[in-house]
C-alpha cells in the first residue's frame, strides 16, 4: 500500500498517511477538523542506480544481451574526416501513382 503525504490548508499540519489506492481522499484535517486536507505532491521513493536492466536492455542491435558498445580510440579521434555525404534531391516521378483494377 502507498504512503500519501497530506497537509491542511488552513492549519498548515501535516501527515503521511498509508492507504489503498482505491480509498477515497481524505478531506478533513485531524488537527482543526477544517475540510481543507488534501494531498501533496511528493517524489518517488526510490531511485534506479548501477547498470541494471534500464541501462543495459536494447543498446545493441543483438538484443541487449551484451554491455554496451564503446567507442574506438579511431571513431572518436577523427569525426570530421569521414567524407560527408551530399544529399541528393528527389527526382520527379513521371508515372502515375494512382493504378485501377
Amino acid at each position: 500500500m502507498p504512503i500519501y503525504a497530506y497537509k491542511c490548508g488552513t492549519c498548515g499540519h501535516a501527515k503521511d498517511v498509508l492507504q489503498k489506492i482505491s480509498d477515497a481522499p481524505l478531506t478533513t484535517c485531524p488537527a482543526c477538523g477544517a475540510d481543507a486536507f488534501s494531498k501533496q505532491v511528493t517524489a518517488a521513493g526510490f531511485q534506479l542506480k548501477g547498470s541494471g536492466w534500464y541501462v543495459t536492455d536494447f543498446r545493441s542491435g543483438n538484443g541487449g544481451n551484451s554491455a554496451p558498445a564503446t567507442e574506438t580510440k579511431s571513431e572518436s579521434a577523427t569525426p570530421a574526416a569521414a567524407p560527408a555525404a551530399a544529399p541528393t534531391p528527389a527526382a520527379p516521378s513521371s508515372t502515375s501513382s494512382s493504378t485501377s483494377t
